[in-house]
């Protein structure tokens, strides 16, 4: 099972077995904090009434350090994972996590009560699989582990298989296999002695939903300008911690406003150029690099770019199906991968940006919504949905030669997104339509019904004045750690990269955020405000003002292209009755229509297409 997951941590590795209690503990080490042997995994602590295999960093393990100190406590090495056990051990497990500003997935075993912990960290940064297989309570970092496992025979689960066709990812506690869960963020499960299937028992120690309508019932005190102070030195600390490391360290750089703030805030508190990394694509419409640059230049960064061929992209694509470890359809997981592979050439330890779109108002999504909201939402149903069918009259290709002079990109995209926004009977439903690809996927699953998520239960929506921050606050439960954070991690961790987010695995910083008004983050038809006149203080408005870009590769021209034979292969019909998981004619629908210009249905495709090349992958 180690073996398996040996890119994570190719330093060192170790078990840990108690044949009486019948448990044991595996784990892989990437060696960041603490590269001599006391930092060595499973680790016991001095009374060996704990042991424990750990994931990730915890940043204030410094500090944890100097009072546990002042407590009396003496330790053998440097490492946080030693600060973890001996904060348990004096405070008590559920304490001691609330007191852990990082990103973690751990395993506790409790040699004196023979009990076991899993726990995640508040927001889902690392990954942490479970499942019984016969009377065993298996879990690791990644599936592949849990398929190593003798007595691993899980079904595939088509309920999960309708989800993930819907949003491209599969939403915890949910996997591709029944009986396999992905523990929520913020939450520890416990097993006690003799428990059996379904005896485990999980409880909440931070909750996103909870920060979130925190923060709105308790709004920050000051003015604008206080606010903008208060979070350029949050901010500041929460890098500096994350800037702690034993080996080289660098940062992702796209040229946005998240990813420039960051590398901003590390440049201020280096002493020499810090290392960044960005790829480019010739394909100008998809193409970072030169604003990556620019910001670089201006901060005096040590900055690395790679322009990737159209096939080197294409060359990630057979390869995902194993990264990813389950059907996962985010087109920019191929970009990120690529990136990731760039900067392990130079450093172990990397800083990313992600996270600044779901705190500080960032996606189009909540523009759009609003503003398309606000133009029709209070007209009837009936008039809505009429001029919807009128939008959708027109073919897409004549509504392309009508807006072309626009200049607008994909015109007969976004006026067939707009008819089926319309359409809505309520504002909600606009989000849901407009982060689903399928939108009625029980009708192309086979056996499917999609179960209630978080999206979808209006009982665990937060409680919000306004639409924009309803929105913001799902794509933090949801879309960031089981889409965000699980394309990141992976990318990483393929490679043995540690990627480290400042805005989302310091918690302070994202309950910080959810305490600033809705209308200095979204202010005059513009994204992140605050945040923007944060990053001015250290980069140019004329390096940074333009149309937000996503991180992405064109699929759609490949799928018409290069990939066409590949997408053929795995969409043709006859492969899809045998092996009995799709029914063949919706899918044939849009492949047809996709290869002929009519409509642009890439992520439709790409979510059909990344679950074929899994299941093949899966069979050989």
């Amino acid at each position: 099972m180690t073996d398996a997951i040996r890119h994570r941590g190719p330093d060192d590795e170790g078990a840990w077995y108690s044949a009486e209690h019948g448990v044991a503990l595996g784990f892989r080490r990437l060696a960041i904090l603490d590269l001599s042997p006391t930092g060595h995994q499973p680790m016991l602590s001095p009374d060996s009434r704990y042991v424990i295999v750990f994931n990730g960093e915890i940043y204030n393990f410094g500090s944890l350090r100097e009072e546990l100190l002042a407590e009396g406590h003496t330790f053998r090495g440097t490492s946080d994972t030693e600060v973890m056990l001996a904060a348990i051990y004096h405070w008590g497990l559920t304490a001691a996590v609330q007191r852990f500003n990082g990103m973690f997935a751990f395993a506790l075993w409790d040699v004196q009560t023979r009990t076991l912990h899993l726990v995640r960290d508040r927001l889902g940064v690392k990954p942490l699989y479970y499942g019984w297989l016969g009377k065993a309570l298996v879990f690791a970092s990644e599936l592949k582990s849990l398929r190593a496992y003798p007595a691993f025979r899980q079904e595939i689960d088509r309920n999960a298989l309708a989800l993930f066709l819907r949003y491209s990812y599969i939403p915890a506690p949910f996997t591709i296999y029944q009986g396999i869960y992905k523990l929520e963020p913020g939450h520890i499960l416990t097993v006690k002695p003799g428990a059996d299937v379904g005896d485990e028992r999980k409880e909440s120690y931070w909750s996103a939903r909870a920060a979130v309508e925190n923060g709105i019932a308790h709004p920050f005190p000051g003015d604008a300008q206080e606010a903008l102070e208060a979070l350029d030195s949050l901010l500041t600390r929460s890098v500096r911690l994350r800037m702690i490391a034993d080996v080289p360290l660098g940062a992702f750089l796209s040229g946005g406003v998240d990813s420039s703030t960051i590398v901003s805030l590390m440049q201020k508190q280096s002493r020499l150029p810090v290392r960044t990394f960005t790829i480019g694509f010739h394909e100008a419409g998809y193409n970072e690099a030169r604003y990556a640059s620019a910001v670089a230049k201006h901060l005096g960064t040590d900055h690395t770019e790679l322009y990737v061929t159209p096939d080197q992209a294409r060359a990630v694509i057979p390869r995902l199906p194993t990264l990813y470890d389950e059907p996962f359809a985010d087109v920019s997981q191929i970009p990120t991968f690529l990136v990731s592979e760039l900067a392990r050439r130079h450093v172990t330890v990397i800083l990313s940006g992600d996270g600044g779109d779901e705190l500080f108002g960032g996606y189009n999504r909540y523009l759009w919504s609003m503003r398309i909201w606000n133009m029709v939402g209070w007209a009837p149903l009936s008039l809505r949905r009429m001029a919807a069918r009128g939008l959708s009259f027109l073919n897409p290709v004549r509504w392309g030669k009508i807006l072309a002079p626009t200049g607008l990109p994909n015109p007969s995209d976004k006026i067939h997104k707009l008819a089926e926004v319309i359409r809505t009977s309520a504002r909600e439903g606009i989000y849901l339509d407009l982060v689903s690809h399928w939108k009625y996927p029980d009708q192309v699953v086979i056996g499917g019904q999609e179960p209630l998520t978080a999206l979808t239960d209006s009982a665990r929506w937060v409680n919000t004045a306004t639409f924009a921050e309803r929105m913001m606050s799902l794509d933090l439960i949801t879309y960031l750690p089981d889409d965000i954070l699980a394309k990141v991690d992976r990318a990483s961790m393929g490679v043995s990269l540690e990627a480290r987010t400042p805005y989302i695995d310091d918690h302070e910083v994202v309950e910080f955020a959810w305490k600033l008004p809705i209308g200095w983050k979204i202010r005059g038809g513009q994204s992140k405000w605050i945040l923007r006149q944060l990053l001015y203080r250290y980069v140019p408005l004329g390096l940074i003002k333009r149309p937000k870009m996503g991180f992405s590769v064109p699929i759609d021209a490949w799928l018409c292209g290069p990939l066409r034979q590949w997408g053929e292969e795995l969409l043709e019909e006859r492969r899809l009755r045998r092996e009995g998981f799709f029914h063949p004619a919706p899918i044939r629908q849009r492949w047809k229509e996709h290869l002929s210009g009519v409509r642009n249905w890439q992520y439709c495709l790409w979510n059909v297409l990344m679950f074929q090349a899994w299941l093949e992958a899966q069979q050989k």
